[in-house]
């Protein structure tokens, strides 16, 4: 499978991100940004596809500080590789929210 480039951006009423999912965690945390800039996160949430996305819109909306109708699972819903929309955050603020959550 080959690998996606993509970098954190502004849009032009929001930001968007690839995420890594890994389901059955402890807990919901961000682990890394990885070399081709996914960023890689456990959720609690089980295997299921639905339940998933809605754990990561969830988590998303607490980290980032923002309603959850502003984020939007726009590819990979079926997978754990997803590209992720998020509305009224600059490319800056998404990454150093992300950041500040890695430990």
């Amino acid at each position: 499978m080959a690998k996606r480039k993509f970098r954190f951006h502004n849009g032009k009423k929001g930001s968007a991100l690839t995420v890594r999912i890994t389901p059955r965690a402890q807990s919901n945390q961000v682990v890394e940004v990885l070399k081709d800039f996914t960023v890689k996160i456990r959720l609690t949430a089980s295997e299921s596809e639905i339940e998933t996305n809605k754990a990561l819109v969830a988590y998303l909306g607490e980290i980032l500080d923002t309603p959850v109708n502003n984020i939007e699972i726009v590819a990979g819903e079926n997978g754990r590789d997803k590209i992720v929309s998020i509305l009224n955050i600059e490319g800056e603020a998404l990454q150093s929210k992300l950041l500040a959550q890695i430990k």
